[in-house]
């Protein structure tokens, strides 16, 4: 059971000194955590992206000082996970557009980064609130439920453990590929040898997708740019795949 008296810390937020931010990333921990566990993946986005605000929530709950959660954990179980996860959506919603106005930042510069039931939290929220973010680092975290579709403005890169026991990898092999029949821009980086653990390995996965990977929705407007402009409809263009998709 939470505990009321114990305070919940604002956000913790970090700022360029001397530009304004282009790009704003929300880190999101585990369940029964705090933004201490982020540390490794804040310190690889800041030195990768030097123009990115970053802010770290904590979890509306607490059973410790250290020990924050998104939602009630008590008795929670299969049949009332959604809504739990659900009624957790408005306020962390609420607080992303929040700064994202701060920042005077849009939804495409924004990339909300979760770990376990954070992440959870972040790819939820992209379906509650489709501009919510453009893509969305999951590391050792899935859906609530299955999606019945794939969020239109979002870019999904899911980062998992091969010895996952919290979400075995071949529920996150199923998701993806459902994903992608749902017509989802998403990619899957599984690192063998790694728990559920917010490894390097998958930092720096996560790191290499967000320099490289190019949106699907971005690619098919240059592809169809490229079309229209060329004189010979059959250019031999492939229009079908879309980098970013792949199963590694």
């Amino acid at each position: 059971m939470s505990d009321q008296s114990i305070p919940i810390p604002d956000p913790v937020v970090f700022a360029p000194a001397h530009q304004r931010p282009t790009l704003l990333f929300v880190l999101l921990h585990d369940d029964a955590a705090g933004p201490d566990q982020l540390e490794g993946l804040k310190k690889a986005l800041m030195a990768a992206f030097p123009q990115a605000a970053l802010a770290l929530m904590y979890g509306p709950l607490a059973t410790a000082p250290s020990r924050h959660h998104w939602f009630n954990q008590d008795g929670l179980n299969e049949y009332n996970y959604v809504q739990r996860v659900e009624a957790a959506l408005p306020r962390f919603i609420a607080y992303v557009q929040w700064v994202q106005k701060q920042l005077s930042l849009g939804g495409e510069a924004t990339a909300l980064a979760g770990f376990g039931q954070g992440a959870t939290l972040a790819l939820e929220a992209t379906l509650a609130q489709p501009d919510l973010a453009g893509r969305v680092l999951a590391f050792s975290g899935c859906y609530a439920s299955l999606p019945a579709v794939a969020p239109a403005a979002t870019t999904l890169h899911f980062l998992h453990g091969a010895n996952d026991p919290v979400v075995p990898k071949s529920v996150m092999q199923n998701v993806h590929a459902h994903l992608s029949d749902l017509g989802g821009d998403a990619t899957l980086d599984i690192a063998s040898s790694v728990g559920h653990d917010l490894h390097t390995a998958l930092v720096d996965q996560a790191i290499h997708r967000l320099k490289t990977c190019v949106p699907m929705r971005s690619w098919k407007e240059a592809m169809s740019t490229l079309k229209e402009k060329s004189c010979d409809p059959d250019d031999g263009i492939d229009t079908q795949a879309p980098p970013g998709t792949t199963l590694h």
